[in-house]
């Protein structure tokens, strides 16, 4: 986005239009945009505004009501961090007594407004002029802030305490980056920060390779209400809990739960051992794998992995846990499309959640092979056991009290039986 389609908002008449807006609704935006140009308005600013006003209807779900006094670019929205999220971030710097924290590759502000908003000054990095101006408007507030535009290396570091730094991790076309030498800034050079400032944090994609993580390092994997959001290095002071890996699991009431292993962050992940499927089927969160921890829920839990490739753990009991999703094993069956076809069509089945870890199978093709009729719905899982491909027909168990162990379920049997 470049800083003349954000400029016209800026302006007093750009900001009070803003305002004026009624929700984005995609299917008047059309109409609302001709309406507005029909008064008069200039056509550029009329786009801007409507550009902006269908933006902050997708940040809500990062900013809430927040979303509403802000400005964003396409590109910035989306690798911003949540603000749940930057609150957890700025009081690690607190509480590590950070005073003077450098935020390099800003972004849009978002973890300098939680720094600043902790009352610690923020120097405020962003090489592209776009984003750096939407930056220092979400920051106008906070006076604490001072944003600069310019390269992340070039910046002043004179009485900085603090290094917080989320670098880009897609090309300007929206391409994926997947190495780190290919992140901006360089996180190489990052990493040199920590020989000379005490606190050093970094955000990454949440397929961070294990690798490529500093032994020093302690790297947390977070997932909020069921997504892998990001992957985070802490240096020094900021991660009191030293070097390891660690899982931390936020739900949809934004509460955190922590599981972590202390060690060197880049030693091979501990295998969980496999058995025989149990009467409980348990998903483990995605940040519990990404941080190589599904063995220590596997243990925690008193349970097995259903394949030594799949992560997917059995248990013979319920067990309630933060770190992994709990189904109970109605039926499991070998995969085939006929004999899932006439289960289901038994059953009346014509609404299926489908769930797949191991498998090739596409799910939409499946349920369309599966022409499903009927009231009733289930969930099936497509995966492996013993490295041979099963279904597994599940629920979700209602929430209750101390359990006891069930009989095993009940297997379908097989052509092969």
């Amino acid at each position: 986005m470049e800083p003349a389609s954000i400029e016209p908002l800026v302006d007093p008449a750009g900001w009070a239009l803003l305002a004026q807006l009624p929700p984005y609704d995609p299917a008047q935006a059309l109409a609302l945009g001709t309406a507005l140009r029909d008064t008069g308005l200039d056509a550029d600013l009329v786009a801007a505004a409507l550009t902006q006003s269908r933006l902050r209807a997708r940040a809500v779900a990062k900013f809430g009501d927040l979303a509403q006094d802000m400005l964003f670019t396409p590109e910035g929205l989306e690798q911003a961090t949540r603000l749940t999220v930057a609150a957890r971030h700025a009081h690690r710097f607190r509480t590590a007594g950070a005073t003077h924290v450098a935020d390099l590759g800003c972004g849009i502000g978002a973890d300098s407004m939680a720094l600043a908003g902790l009352g610690m000054r923020v120097l405020a990095v962003e090489r592209d002029p776009a984003t750096a101006m939407v930056a220092s408007i979400n920051l106008r507030q906070l006076p604490e802030a001072r944003v600069v535009t310019g390269d992340a290396f070039d910046a002043d570091l004179t009485g900085i305490d603090g290094v917080w730094a989320d670098p880009a991790r897609r090309t300007t076309s929206g391409r994926r980056l997947h190495e780190l030498a290919d992140y901006s800034p360089a996180v190489d050079r990052l990493l040199e920060l920590r020989t000379r400032i005490p606190r050093v944090g970094l955000k990454l994609g949440p397929g961070l390779a294990h690798r490529d993580i500093p032994s020093d390092a302690h790297a947390q994997w977070l997932s909020v209400g069921g997504d892998v959001v990001e992957a985070n290095l802490w240096f020094g002071d900021l991660a009191p809990e030293g070097a390891g890996r660690s899982a931390l699991v936020i739900d949809g009431a934004g509460t955190g739960t922590t599981l972590a292993e202390a060690g060197n962050p880049a030693d091979a992940v501990e295998q969980a051992d496999a058995g025989p499927l149990g009467s409980y089927l348990y998903e483990p969160d995605g940040a519990v794998i990404r941080a190589g921890l599904v063995a220590r829920v596997a243990r925690d839990l008193g349970g097995h992995l259903i394949d030594p490739t799949i992560a997917y753990v059995t248990t013979p009991t319920l067990a309630a846990t933060p770190f992994a999703t709990a189904f109970r094993v109605l039926d499991h069956m070998p995969f085939s499309l006929k004999r899932l076809k006439t289960y289901l069509r038994e059953r009346g089945v014509g609404v299926l959640e489908i769930k797949k870890r191991g498998s090739a199978l596409d799910p939409a093709r499946l349920r369309t092979q599966l022409a499903l009729r009927g009231d009733a719905s289930a969930t099936i899982v497509l995966t492996r056991i013993a490295g041979a491909p099963r279904v597994l027909v599940v629920e979700r168990p209602a929430p209750t009290g101390p359990t006891t162990p069930d009989p095993p379920s009940p297997a379908v049997p097989s052509e092969e039986s």
